[in-house]
């Protein structure tokens, strides 16, 4: 959240800092929601903080904004993407708005996106979490957030010896929540489920 809220951490400063020691959501001036995606070919972190909600539409628009500015440029002749994904949040393996909204960027950028997603407890095996997050959660301990564009500054810089770099933006669209799957989606999608994940 942003605004004076505590956040744990340590900090150096030149002055004292007041803050207020609940995070409530009353209190915050605004969200920073950081949706990351990690090139392990490349050791580069891909991050999208949208200031809204934290919806599989929001996702779907990071992998597009992933996709259109960096992915078609470094995988030109890629036939299609694999997603290696934690099993909750936007982009929930049972949610099925996230499928609705996975399908209909397939159908826009016409390549195949194949979602590997880790079972329940075992998304600490899953590289993001520990070759990219720790480092922007790093970055980011014990600074007071005044704004996003802080927030976004602070993760661009997080950096490690084995060459990791991170590009962040921000996606300020607003995410509706409480929408419904249209009625026909089960019946007409063109997803194909694996009967296990190798």
């Amino acid at each position: 959240m942003i605004g004076k809220l505590y956040r744990p951490g340590r900090m150096y400063t030149t002055e004292e800092i007041e803050v207020f020691d609940h995070d409530w959501k009353s209190l915050a001036d605004g969200v920073a929601i950081p949706h990351g995606l990690y090139d392990l070919t490349q050791n580069v972190g891909y991050i999208q903080i949208g200031t809204s909600h934290d919806t599989g539409e929001f996702a779907c628009d990071s992998i597009r904004y992933w996709w259109q500015n960096y992915g078609v440029v470094h995988y030109r002749s890629a036939s299609s993407i694999l997603l290696m994904c934690d099993g909750g949040g936007s982009n929930s393996s049972r949610q099925y708005l996230f499928k609705q909204d996975l399908q209909a960027l397939v159908n826009e950028l016409g390549i195949e996106i194949r979602i590997a997603h880790y079972p329940p407890y075992t998304s600490k095996y899953n590289p993001i979490e520990h070759r990219l997050f720790p480092h922007l959660t790093r970055v980011c301990q014990g600074v007071i957030f005044d704004s996003v564009e802080m927030v976004k500054n602070l993760m661009a810089n997080a950096k490690t010896q084995t060459g990791l770099k991170v590009f962040t933006t921000i996606l300020t669209q607003v995410y509706k929540t409480g929408r419904k799957v249209t009625g026909d989606f089960k019946q007409t999608m063109k997803i194909v489920f694996d009967d296990y994940l190798p």
